[in-house]
């Protein structure tokens, strides 16, 4: 009855108990070195860190899933070279109008070249500098230029209807400022936009010659900060607009001076400043 009671045998008498360890060498075993725990401790901060590092890593691609970077522009052409500039020809042209609901011009793009009597690739443009110098000689090819003329429906491709004005010069002056934003951004190597304006009864031909540097802070920010989504009409345009279109173009327009021809046969197209108002 009593061995139920206490769970199990009593070990026997002769059977001493073990002696509890000296206090000395208790402190003396807990001292001991413990080579593991250090390294333990580094592989368990290292990973610690790469988990950190994930973490911050999906919150950085989430944000930016969430909020991505602004796209440059809600409209690019498909193609590429020449035949992207006729895509951005026709996108462009169809959103100028005039005050009757008629469009302002239409543009036609082509790779640098005149037509008569059959098509001549231009080499360089030449635009003259101080007492007829040239200031700058620039060659040009089908790779890195598109020319591009802005024809109204009258006489000689001159806008038929209304008035001409400084205001409606200006929302000329826009449309191919678009134009030239469109070709440096999404046309790859074009580096030369040589624009005809429109002409005017008893007034040279005008032309705007710009290069990709001309509007390289344009092009490092959307389309949107620099031109707005819908196109006003020749007196509409906002004050900012004004002024943006008057930074980028004013010192570009020159005067068709003309063409001349290399020693060894190329074609230049020269342009002239315009006489200082």
């Amino acid at each position: 009855m009593a061995s139920d009671l206490t769970g199990g045998d009593t070990a026997p008498a002769s059977e001493a108990a073990p002696e509890p360890a000296h206090p000395a060498a208790t402190t003396a075993a807990s001292a001991a070195p413990r080579p593991h725990m250090f390294r333990f401790g580094l592989i368990y901060g290292g990973l610690g860190l790469v988990l950190a590092l994930a973490i911050v890593g999906v919150a950085i691609f989430g944000s930016r899933s969430i909020n991505p970077d602004p796209k440059w522009s809600v409209w690019k052409p498909k193609g590429g070279g020449q035949g992207a500039a006729m895509e951005i020809a026709h996108h462009v042209a169809g959103a100028y109008r005039l005050p009757n609901g008629e469009q302002l011009v239409d543009v036609l793009s082509k790779a640098p070249s005149v037509s008569a009597p059959k098509p001549v690739p231009i080499s360089y443009v030449a635009v003259k500098g101080a007492k007829g110098s040239y200031g700058l000689v620039q060659p040009v090819t089908p790779m890195n230029s598109v020319m591009y003329s802005l024809c109204g429906l009258g006489v000689a491709c001159s806008i038929p209807t209304g008035t001409p004005s400084a205001e409606r010069g200006r929302l000329v002056r826009r449309e191919i400022l678009e134009l030239a934003l469109y070709t440096f951004k999404y046309v790859h190597g074009m580096d030369n936009v040589i624009a005809f304006m429109p002409p005017t009864a008893g007034k040279p031909k005008l032309v705007v010659y710009l290069r990709h540097d001309d509007l390289a802070p344009q092009l490092k920010r959307p389309l949107l900060t620099t031109l707005r989504a819908h196109v006003p009409l020749a007196a509409t345009i906002p004050a900012d607009e004004t002024r943006v279109i008057e930074a980028t173009t004013r010192l570009h327009v020159y005067r068709f001076g003309g063409l001349a021809q290399a020693p060894q046969g190329d074609l230049v197209f020269v342009l002239a400043p315009l006489p200082k108002s």
